[in-house]
């Protein structure tokens, strides 16, 4: 798998944006297929960072009605990458 298609998106939420400043921890949207070693190694890349530790989780799809039948949205994985000391990724440099 190529690092690019790793990492889909930064998730970007009140949650994650406290676990950024108390725990220095950033909360990714991943591919279903990837893995800690390859999470890490696009990370560091991307971002010119160092890694900690990484946590996976798989993110199960939700059943919604439609007018006819139940449906079930797609399962998605997140990763949450705590960064070493002195590390820090912005994705946002407001006023």
């Amino acid at each position: 798998m190529a690092l690019v298609d790793v990492i889909k998106r930064p998730i970007l939420s009140e949650k994650s944006s406290s676990q950024a400043e108390a725990l220095n921890q950033i909360a990714f949207e991943v591919a279903l297929d990837a893995r800690k070693p390859e999470i890490r190694s696009a990370v560091e890349k991307f971002f010119k960072v160092k890694v900690k530790k990484i946590s996976t989780l798989v993110v199960p799809g939700k059943a919604y009605r439609t007018r006819s039948r139940e449906e079930k949205s797609n399962s998605w994985k997140k990763a949450v990458v705590t960064l070493a000391e002195g590390e820090k990724i912005e994705f946002f440099k407001g006023v």
